[in-house]
């Protein structure tokens, strides 16, 4: 369900000089996004780092281009995240390990409620 290019009112790539060029094929920029997206960088800021398109960007993360293997990508990638939080806060003693790993789950139910929002038919 993309939109026609011509009625597509973002534009095709930042402006020339503010990013850097892409050299990556289109499967590894889609990973890309999806690692970056987890982790909650802004979709301009992913165009800006890597050179992608913004529109693809945009597209990816709105599931208006292929979004289930964009959904699953993110999931996995949420997942190790909320794995490497949990492994890193074993360091932590007492009650501010406890308050960490607390706040690492409520993190990882806010993400997984917004998800289900997000997915669910409007």
């Amino acid at each position: 369900m993309s939109a026609a290019p011509d009625n597509d009112p973002r534009t095709p790539s930042p402006p020339y000089g503010y990013s850097r060029p892409c050299t990556l094929d289109r499967d590894e920029q889609i990973r890309v996004v999806a690692q970056f997206h987890a982790h909650r960088i802004r979709p301009n800021r992913i165009a800006y780092r890597m050179g992608i398109d913004i529109a693809l960007v945009e597209a990816l993360i709105a599931g208006e281009v292929e979004s289930d293997r964009f959904a699953a990508l993110v999931e996995s990638f949420r997942s190790q995240r909320y794995r490497d939080r949990m492994r890193e806060s074993s360091a932590q003693r007492g009650s501010q390990r406890f308050e960490l790993q607390r706040e690492i789950e409520q993190d990882r139910q806010r993400e997984i409620e917004a998800e289900r929002l997000r997915r669910s038919p409007r």
